[in-house]
């Protein structure tokens, strides 16, 4: 029986993935709000009324696609924050969105695509996430010695600049291509050192 049980959830979770892997698909071309869920069943093979036992509508379907995408990146990120130096760390984040990047760019345009898109649950999933983001940056800074002193609202201030910053990174790898993607780290990490520097004399 338990063996039955673990088949059939396994079938589920298959079935979930695949309307995602397909729902990102098409998202390559045009916005969640311009999807409709019949393209992509219809994509996968199933009829209408099963993706109803995966998502409520196309806008919880939008909402696992940004956790699949942000949410994956917590762990990595958070071991980059812990990288000894702001030369390293550097390093560390713009080397980690580069391979995001590469790796996963219908990921990157989808979240870069809704992050002010039409669908407002999509949004506050993307704006949640990139929440959770700063306030880890956040208190990784407050536990260095260059950030004695700082007030915990400038803290966060820091930190959501690094985000931004991370996300325009993102967006910049992904227009520029395989080839221009020496050009773009370049530019990301000089722009982080500039960040850094100012960082050291804010208190000045």
């Amino acid at each position: 029986m338990s063996h039955t049980v673990g088949v059939r959830q396994a079938q589920k979770q298959k079935t979930r993935q695949a309307l995602l892997d397909a729902a990102l698909r098409l998202l390559a071309d045009q916005s969640l709000s311009s999807l409709g869920l019949r393209e992509v069943t219809r994509a996968v093979g199933s009829a209408p009324t099963a993706f109803y036992r995966h998502f409520r509508d196309m806008a919880d379907l939008g909402v696992a696609l940004v956790d699949e995408t942000l949410g994956s990146l917590r762990v990595p990120i958070g071991r980059a924050l812990h990288e000894d130096g702001d030369e390293q760390r550097i390093e560390r984040a713009v080397g980690l969105v580069a391979e995001l990047v590469r790796t996963s760019p219908l990921h990157v345009r989808f979240v870069a695509r809704e992050r002010h898109g039409g669908v407002a649950p999509v949004r506050a999933a993307i704006a949640e996430q990139l929440r959770r983001f700063t306030d880890e940056v956040a208190q990784a800074f407050a536990d260095e010695p260059d950030s004695a002193g700082w007030a915990e609202e400038d803290l966060r201030m820091l930190a959501a600049v690094y985000v931004d910053h991370m996300m325009a990174a993102g967006y910049a790898f992904l227009e520029a291509g395989p080839e221009g993607e020496d050009r773009v780290a370049r530019t990301a990490r000089r722009q982080l050192r500039l960040i850094s520097l100012g960082r050291r004399h804010w208190l000045d």
